[in-house]
């Protein structure tokens, strides 16, 4: 990891996050469509071709949401991260680094899980991915919130820093 905090982030680290961020919302708008396919092959059926279309385009963005969160968390690693606001205090600081980890944790899980389901066929995996979907759409606002809450509320450019990278030196 980088040895001190950066200043911002990196318009990788940027990039990584709004591309997430736009395939996971493609996920939640369209994710039920994987459903007809996945019940026709669990009742060991061959799914219509449409219902399948449907199921791999759910599945592949499902996989590149899970490589851009691997490459976002080895960018973190490489580059770091900007620290906490000054006079933010550890309550918010737990706050944030709680949700930080709970997010990365649900969008890590849920493309785990959908995999585990359509590749292996393990019900209990589908039915974790499902009961995953809230709680990912929870997180996402909390997260969202926040950043609202540190740019109108408390003032600090935690938001702006997600949205311009920050100069090389």
């Amino acid at each position: 990891m980088a040895s001190s905090s950066p200043k911002g982030y990196t318009a990788t680290q940027i990039f990584l996050h709004w591309a997430i961020a736009a395939l996971v919302i493609f996920q939640l708008i369209f994710g039920d469509y994987i459903k007809p396919a996945y019940r026709a092959l669990q009742r060991g059926t061959e799914p219509a071709e449409a219902d399948l279309s449907q199921a791999n385009i759910h599945v592949y963005v499902g996989i590149a949401v899970l490589v851009l969160a691997l490459a976002r968390l080895a960018a973190r690693f490489l580059h770091g991260v900007p620290a906490a606001p000054a006079g933010e205090s550890n309550v918010q600081k737990w706050v944030a680094s709680a949700a930080h980890v709970l997010l990365y944790l649900v969008i890590f899980l849920m493309p785990v899980s959908g995999m585990v389901a359509w590749y292996g066929g393990v019900s209990l995996a589908g039915q974790m991915h499902e009961t995953a979907k809230p709680v990912i759409i929870l997180v996402i606002a909390l997260h969202a919130a926040g950043a609202l809450w540190q740019h109108f509320v408390a003032k600090t450019n935690v938001l702006t820093r997600m949205l311009r990278p920050v100069r090389a030196r």
